[in-house]
């Protein structure tokens, strides 16, 4: 592992982002419209007398945005070299996946952390809303195991992509959009139907959601659920790095890794 070829990923990474309008808009503007669609509802909730649904709603925004900006910027990464037909390029240096793949990571979690801030300042500013006041220690566990739901996300779609080609890319930006609603991250799970909560319960970040509901209604910690988040993301992430490395040794063996570019 060498911190040189990483902060080399990483300036591609900064240099490709800011001449980009898909991705600034991507992350940064869309994550904008997000707050104040949910924040302008929230105030709508305030004055229905549903205080709390409005509280609920941005909670939810705000944390997915964590999942969706960190797997975004490891899948479009990936892509974004694809399109340009230069990840191969990317390995003829002593490069690792793995290097690579956390460059990846290290990028959306540093823009993770800038969008959720500007985001928090605004809720507090323009709709009253302070996600603080779950409690530092509780955003800290939340943003770490919203980070590697994140991650192992990203990872399976990455591998899916370079065994299967570009013509599933579409994975990279639509499939964590689906899992929203599953994951109930902006209502309760009780309000899935009784065989969609089973299925809610697999993701470890529907746990995380569910804590941090607890924590704003009643300024508690629920360690249970985010033990159980824990013990799911870390065996999510061993079998994803599984699921990775297989495809990705599978793509290289059909020869799809360099068709990819093609």
């Amino acid at each position: 592992m060498s911190f040189r070829r990483i902060r080399s990923v990483l300036l591609q990474e900064l240099f490709i982002t800011y001449r980009s309008m898909e991705i600034i808009f991507d992350v940064f503007i869309l994550s904008l419209i997000s707050l104040f669609l949910f924040g302008f509802l929230s105030l709508y909730l305030v004055g229905t007398q549903n205080a709390i649904a409005g509280k609920i709603l941005l909670l939810g925004m705000l944390l997915w945005d964590v999942i969706r900006i960190i797997q975004y910027s490891i899948s479009i990464g990936s892509l974004w070299n694809l399109w340009a037909r230069n990840l191969c390029n990317m390995f003829i240096a002593p490069l690792h996946m793995g290097e690579y793949l956390l460059a990846h990571t290290l990028s959306g979690i540093a823009k993770a952390i800038l969008v959720f801030t500007l985001d928090s300042v605004l809720a507090i500013l323009v709709f009253h809303f302070n996600i603080y006041q779950v409690g530092t220690v509780n955003l800290v566990l939340f943003f770490l195991n919203l980070s590697i739901f994140a991650f192992v996300t990203g990872i399976v779609i990455v591998g899916l992509i370079l065994c299967y080609g570009m013509r599933i890319q579409a994975f990279a930006w639509g499939l964590i959009p689906m899992l929203q609603p599953l994951t109930a991250a902006l209502f309760p799970v009780k309000v899935l139907p009784t065989p969609l909560q089973g299925v809610a319960y697999l993701f470890p970040c529907t746990y995380i959601f569910e804590a941090a509901r607890y924590s704003l209604s009643s300024g508690n910690r629920d360690w249970h659920a985010i033990s159980v988040a824990f013990f799911l993301n870390l065996l999510y992430l061993l079998l994803s790095t599984l699921f990775f490395k297989m495809m990705f040794r599978r793509a290289r063996n059909t020869g799809q890794f360099v068709r990819n570019e093609s």
